[in-house]
């Protein structure tokens, strides 16, 4: 029989002492135990089955097979961190461009946007046939989520609150990279919702 620490220790931290803790995780994970019914969790652990004892234990076991725990892959911030008084503001606040690692984003002027991109040939006959667009769909993509797009997006709208919703998406960064191999490298990028 094998005990598994891990069932242990959560066990013990959970409050139930340590020799049950020790019969119960043989040969069981914490899904198992939730599982079992009170004759069979003291017929494991060895004490009377109306005992106070055992109703303590159960009564640990049956609020975590309540809780349901869910593990996600999205980066969340806790429910404490969420309190106004927790969010760093102004220059508290960590920027994302200010890393040594991370290049230099800068978010285009409507207007720059056709000159900036102008050596890439991008200009297309537009579908009516009057005239020609931007065809800004060909460029790489950055997600509207992306940290860096993030800040930028904070920044002007600091300087513009008149701004409607969803102004940001279709727009063109700058990325500027300097490199000591390669110099500075520039590459746009368009911003996008999602994928």
């Amino acid at each position: 029989m094998v005990v598994k620490s891990s069932t242990k220790k959560r066990l013990v931290e959970l409050g139930v002492p340590e020799e049950h803790a020790h019969k119960l995780a043989d040969d069981a994970n914490m899904d198992a135990i939730k599982q079992m019914s009170v004759d069979e969790v003291a017929k494991k652990i060895g004490i009377d089955s109306d005992g106070p004892e055992l109703e303590k234990i159960m009564g640990i076991i049956r609020e975590q097979g309540t809780r349901k725990r869910t593990r996600s892959r999205r980066i969340t911030i806790s429910q404490k961190a969420l309190d106004d008084d927790d969010i760093p503001m102004g220059n508290d606040r960590f920027n994302v461009l200010n890393h040594q690692l991370v290049p230099h984003h800068e978010l285009l002027a409507m207007d720059e946007e056709a000159s900036a991109l102008a050596p890439w040939g991008l200009e297309m006959a537009d579908i009516s046939g009057e005239g020609t667009r931007l065809a800004k769909e060909l460029l790489p993509k950055i997600l509207i989520t992306d940290p860096a797009v993030q800040v930028l997006k904070e920044m002007t709208e600091l300087e513009n609150e008149e701004l409607p919703a969803g102004w940001l998406t279709n727009r063109v960064v700058r990325v500027q990279r300097t490199s000591l191999s390669s110099g500075t490298t520039t590459a746009y990028r368009l911003i996008v919702e999602e994928n």
